[in-house]
């Protein structure tokens, strides 16, 4: 491109589009060099000043998927998470889900006495050594983020249930980790009381090691709301059953079948899943 472009972003503001950083996520993603040389010299053909961030994420999008369906589903991760909505409850479940693949047993949606008042408590999940308390907050724009004000109130709500014991795994247990998740971002003062107060933060590119673009990356935990050959109604049925990964569909396949999918689709559905999931191994 021979000329600067203006691109607006998600929360309103400006800045000049840069290749590289177009390049880069569909180089994250595993697209391949020529496909990349592709996709962004079709996405910038059709650029003009002022064009959002997320029109070109659906032309980028949609060239991709036109290219490898596994590949364009792992490019919209971002986005499927945010599908997982319209409300928090799957988005407490897919958190619970993290914590299993990290050895804990989990439930969620507690009501918990503390020592001065009773709170609602997203996760509990629990190990031989600690138990956790996990508040998951779930924003259904980008540009919403969690503030020091939800970081406050988790600690001072978690602080209140620290004196008191709770019998999940056959055992009186004591709360010993405190986290806050988020599908979106946190700010700057949010993690800077995170970092001193002991709350720890997980949210979309935080910590810069073990957020949860890597979580679901190491772990093969794709939201299922992120899979092309799946239609919105379909992916909202599989996340009425609480199958909310691709983990989920080939641990149970017979999904697919419940939800009324002829065999041919079923078919291109699991070899979707499959290599979204080998891929990222």
């Amino acid at each position: 491109m021979n000329h600067i472009i203006q691109i607006t972003k998600s929360d309103g503001t400006k800045q000049i589009f840069e290749e590289e950083k177009l390049v880069n996520s569909l180089r994250k993603v595993g697209t391949s060099a020529e496909a990349i040389d592709e996709v962004v010299d079709e996405v910038e053909k059709t650029m003009y000043d002022g064009i959002s961030t997320t029109d070109i994420y659906h032309r980028a999008f949609e060239l991709l998927r036109k290219k490898s369906h596994h590949i364009a589903a792992k490019y919209s991760i971002r986005r499927a998470m945010m599908d997982l909505g319209p409300d928090g409850f799957p988005f407490e479940k897919f958190v619970a889900k993290i914590f299993r693949v990290w050895g804990y047993e989990t439930v969620t949606d507690q009501n918990l006495m503390g020592s001065c008042v009773e709170h609602e408590v997203d996760v509990v999940a629990w190990n031989e050594n600690d138990m956790a308390m996990v508040e998951a907050k779930y924003h259904n724009e980008f540009t919403l983020k969690s503030d020091l004000k939800v970081a406050l109130y988790v600690k001072a709500r978690f602080d209140d249930l620290a004196d008191k014991g709770f019998k999940y795994g056959g055992k009186e247990r004591k709360l010993t980790e405190r986290y806050l998740f988020t599908n979106t971002k946190f700010t700057d003062k949010a993690i800077a009381y995170g970092n001193c107060s002991g709350l720890k933060l997980i949210g979309w590119n935080f910590p810069e090691k073990g957020n949860m673009h890597d979580i679901i990356g190491q772990n093969g935990l794709h939201p299922i709301t992120c899979v092309t050959t799946l239609t919105r109604d379909q992916k909202r049925d599989l996340i009425g059953r609480d199958i909310l990964t691709c983990v989920d569909v080939i641990g149970k396949p017979q999904c697919l079948a419940e939800i009324g999918i002829r065999p041919e689709l079923r078919e291109d559905i699991l070899t979707e899943v499959q290599l979204i999931i080998q891929q990222a191994k």
